[in-house]
C-alpha cells in the first residue's frame, strides 16, 4: 500500500503525537508498505538539510509558529504542490493526523483526486482551550472538528471512551485504534543506580516521577501538590520532573527541592522512567496518554485518573492506582495511599504493570490500522461505482 501521512508534528519533535505516528510509520515500512510523510519544516531545520526519515519519503512545506507552543510549527496549506505530488505518486490512502491548515489542504487535494482518507484523533483541543483562556471557543472547536472529520473516510480515536464521546458530538464513521508501547526500550532493565545518585537519592528512598510537557493543560501543579502531601510523611521522598514547557521556570523558583531533568529522549528517557518508583500523572486533557503505558512498561506503580490509558490499562490496586476523573481531592488521597504502601506491594504493582504493557503490541496496532484503511478503500470504490 502507498500511504501519505499528513501531520503538523513528527520526530525529532518530542510529544505523544509525533511518537505515535513514528511508530506507525516504522511498522508500515517494516512490512513493505510505502510511506510519504507530509509535514511542516521544523524549527532549526532547512529545506537543504531535512531531518532524516529512514525508509520513507518526505514532502515538506514551509512552517508557521503554532500559537502557545514554542518550537512547534503548523504547515502552510501548499494545496497546489500537494495536489501535483499526489497526482504523480498516486497514494492509495491519505491519513491526516492533525486538523491544522496543512490537514485542510491535504483533505481538499485528496477530495479532488478521489483518494480515500482517514484520521486518528490525538488532541483534546476543546479541553486545551480552557487552559489558554479561550474556553468560549470550545463549542466552535467542536463544530470545526466535527465538520473536518466527517469529510474523512473514518476517524480513529485511541479509546472506546473517546470514540463514544465523538459519536455523541455527531462524528461519523468512528472506530478505535489504540496505542502500543515499546517494551524493549521502556523496561525495568534500564534502572540506573548512578542516575538515582545524581538525583540525590539514597538506597531505599522513593522517587516520584512526572514525564510530560510542563504546562497547565497537563495539570502538573496537582502532581506537585500530591508530592508535597507525600513529603509530609516521607521526608526522604524525591520528585523528578522530566520535560520542558511554559510552567518550568515558575516551578523551579517555587519548588527548588524538586529535580528538573529537562527533556529526555530514547534510552536516556527510558533510564529516567526505570529509575523511578512511582509515576504521578494527573492530566485531564489526554486522548490516550502514552506516558502512562511507558511508565507501566518500565515497571512503575502509576497513579492517574480513571479515563484514557488509565481506564484502558489499569486495574486499580493491582497494576496501578486510579482516581476519579478530575477529582483533585481523591487524587491527593490516592497519592497518600500509594505512599503508604510497603516496598513489596509497590514492587508487585510494578511487576503487574509491566505484564500489562507487554500485552500491548505496536505490530497489532498496525494490523488494525491497515484493516481500517482496507475498509475505507473498499467503501470508496463502492461510492465511485
Amino acid at each position: 500500500m502507498r500511504v501519505a501521512l499528513v501531520t503538523e508534528t513528527f520526530p525529532p519533535e518530542v510529544n505523544g503525537v509525533a511518537m505515535t505516528l513514528n511508530r506507525l510509520c516504522r511498522g508500515l515500512l517494516a512490512i513493505g508498505h510505502e510511506v510519504k510523510v507530509v509535514r511542516p519544516l521544523q524549527q532549526d531545520e532547512s529545506f537543504d538539510a531535512l531531518y532524516p526519515f529512514e525508509g520513507g519519503e518526505q514532502f515538506v512545506v514551509p512552517g508557521i509558529p503554532l500559537p502557545g507552543y514554542d518550537g512547534l510549527r503548523m504547515g502552510r496549506p501548499a494545496l497546489i504542490n500537494i495536489y501535483k505530488d499526489w497526482k504523480e505518486w498516486e497514494p492509495d490512502v491519505v491519513h491526516i493526523a492533525t486538523e491544522g491548515p496543512l490537514g485542510i489542504a491535504c483533505l481538499a487535494a485528496a477530495g479532488v483526486l478521489s483518494i480515500p482518507t482517514s484520521s486518528t484523533f490525538h488532541t483534546n483541543f476543546h479541553q486545551y482551550s480552557q487552559h489558554y483562556k479561550i474556553g468560549f471557543f470550545k463549542d466552535l472547536f467542536w463544530v470545526y472538528l466535527r465538520q473536518f472529520h466527517n469529510r474523512l473516510g473514518c476517524t480513529l480515536p485511541p479509546t472506546r471512551e473517546m470514540a463514544d464521546e465523538l459519536i455523541r458530538e455527531g462524528f461519523e464513521r468512528v472506530n478505535v485504534l489504540s496505542r502500543g508501547v515499546d517494551t524493549d526500550l521502556f523496561s525495568p532493565e534500564h534502572r540506573d543506580p548512578e542516575l538515582r545518585k545524581l538525583w540525590g537519592v539514597s538506597d531505599g528512598d522513593r522517587v516520584y516521577l512526572y514525564v510530560g510537557r510542563v504546562a497547565a493543560e497537563k495539570n502538573i501543579q496537582l502532581a506537585i501538590d500530591a508530592f508535597e502531601e507525600i513529603r509530609i510523611s516521607d521526608k526522604a521522598a524525591k520528585m523528578v520532573v522530566v520535560g520542558d514547557g511554559p510552567e518550568l521556570s515558575r516551578l523551579k523558583k517555587k519548588y527548588s527541592h524538586i529535580h528538573y531533568a529537562g527533556m529526555q529522549k530514547g534510552e536516556d528517557l527510558a533510564r529516567h522512567y526505570a529509575s523511578g518508583d512511582c509515576f504521578l500523572f494527573p492530566s485531564i486533557t489526554e486522548t490516550f496518554g502514552n506516558v502512562v503505558t511507558e511508565a507501566m512498561s518500565s515497571g512503575l506503580a502509576v497513579l492517574t485518573y480513571d479515563y484514557a490509558a488509565g481506564r484502558q490499562c489499569i486495574v486499580s490496586g493491582e497494576n496501578g492506582v486510579l482516581a476519579s476523573f478530575d477529582d483533585q481531592v481523591v487524587f491527593l488521597e490516592k497519592a497518600r495511599i500509594l505512599a503508604a504502601c510497603d516496598g513489596d506491594t509497590l514492587l508487585a504493582m510494578g511487576e503487574e504493570a509491566r505484564k500489562t504493557a507487554c500485552s500491548i503490541s505496536w505490530d497489532r496496532i498496525v494490523v488494525i490500522l491497515l484493516e481500517s484503511w482496507q475498509r475505507v478503500i473498499a467503501e470508496s470504490r463502492v461510492r465511485i461505482c
